[in-house]
């Protein structure tokens, strides 16, 4: 089964972190990419830009808008995710304890089975 281990943002939270305790964070995410590699279980990991960087497409009557930014005002936002095949949820959660996010309070990692996947092959 694959799942979409989701990490959430939150730049109060970020910011109020030592920079010893990001640095812990950043690099503990080299340690889990190489868990998961040598485990079989890693197909990809994406992280994203800062939602400022990001536009909002809306169609409406048929007439696109664009916005800056991200579509709502949140506290969190995605950051990025890691997408595994593993046998279980319970295996996908497992892996989900191992990212440094998990341990940060304020923080958390979302396990989300995937329903559908396609390539620009299909």
């Amino acid at each position: 089964m694959q799942f979409l281990l989701i990490m959430h943002s939150n730049p109060q939270i970020w910011d109020a972190l030592t920079e010893q305790e990001r640095n812990e964070v950043m690099s503990g995410h080299g340690a889990f990419m190489e868990t998961v590699k040598k485990s079989g279980e890693m197909i990809s990991t994406t992280a994203l830009a800062d939602p400022s960087q990001s536009a909002v497409v809306r169609v409406r009557g048929g007439v696109p808008a664009v916005t800056d930014g991200p579509y709502l005002e949140a506290k969190e936002y995605l950051g990025g995710y890691y997408l595994v095949e593993c046998a279980s949820r319970e295996r996908a959660v497992e892996l989900a304890t191992l990212i440094p996010d998990a341990r940060v309070e304020g923080l958390g990692i979302e396990v989300r089975p995937v329903v559908f996947t396609g390539t620009a092959d299909d």
